[in-house]
């Protein structure tokens, strides 16, 4: 099996599992419509913005965050079955086999990402094409540590464990990182900040009037997604070593 052939495979495998449509991609929608839904054209918090913009912003960076990690669960599944160690034994190289996993992990975030524009849009959010385009880069850019820390939890915890692990880690970092509330001073505030997540909330902040990352963002994005990279390969190696 080649590079492109398993590329394919995986993204056509993904994209017909119909439980993680449902609960990866569907569920940040159908939290936003009952969240916004019951404050529509509210002035969210007095910051002057209404809170159908504010929880699009916002969970659009939550379920892209959760898109990308719930990749590990795909992974340990495979390794349950057995499926990772066919792989070793076919020519498909190390790199193909991780490239496929980001590139699908990226591809799952994106549509969850649209799905949350075309909720807001419906609920009447309306943004110039700069503000979109800012947005969505800066959420893709920070999306990058969470590749590789989803890869890694795949590679390091079984079927069982990993749904608690992933659900625990999303909710305490959107907690943390200012998802459902302002987080602008504080112990919050001084912790989240220097955290991959925290980067990836002001990401999507910047379509309500947010400032774009400064040199702290764009070193803790940086430094974080070197960090879980080494891990994830870590992790692979470990896996793929075992007899």
């Amino acid at each position: 099996m080649n590079g492109l052939l398993y590329t394919r495979y995986e993204l056509r495998r993904a994209f017909r599992n119909r439980r993680f449509f449902v609960f990866s991609l569907g569920f940040p929608v159908v939290l936003y419509f009952v969240i916004a839904g019951s404050q529509h054209g509210n002035d969210f918090a007095g910051l002057g913005i209404s809170a159908d913009l504010y929880y699009m912003a916002s969970l659009a960076s939550f379920g892209t965050m959760m898109s990308m990690i719930s990749s590990g669960a795909r992974i340990a599944g495979e390794r349950e079955v057995g499926w990772t160690r066919q792989l070793r034994i076919t020519p498909l190289s190390a790199r193909a086999y991780l490239r496929a996993k980001v590139l699908t992990a990226y591809l799952l975030a994106f549509t969850a990402m649209m799905l949350l524009y075309v909720a807001g849009a419906s609920m009447g959010v309306s943004l110039s094409a700069s503000h979109w385009v800012e947005m969505t880069g800066l959420i893709l850019v920070g999306l990058a540590p969470f590749a590789a820390l989803g890869i890694a939890l795949g590679h390091l915890l079984n079927v069982d464990s990993i749904g608690p692990v992933m659900g625990g880690t999303v909710s305490l970092l959107a907690l943390v990182s200012g998802t459902w509330f302002p987080v602008n001073h504080g112990l919050l505030h001084d912790i989240g900040q220097w955290l991959p997540s925290y980067w990836l909330v002001q990401a999507g902040r910047t379509a309500i009037g947010g400032e774009a990352w400064g040199a702290q963002g764009w070193l803790v994005v940086l430094g974080w997604t070197a960090a879980l990279v080494v891990l994830a390969a870590y992790a692979y190696r470990r896996d793929t070593t075992r007899v």
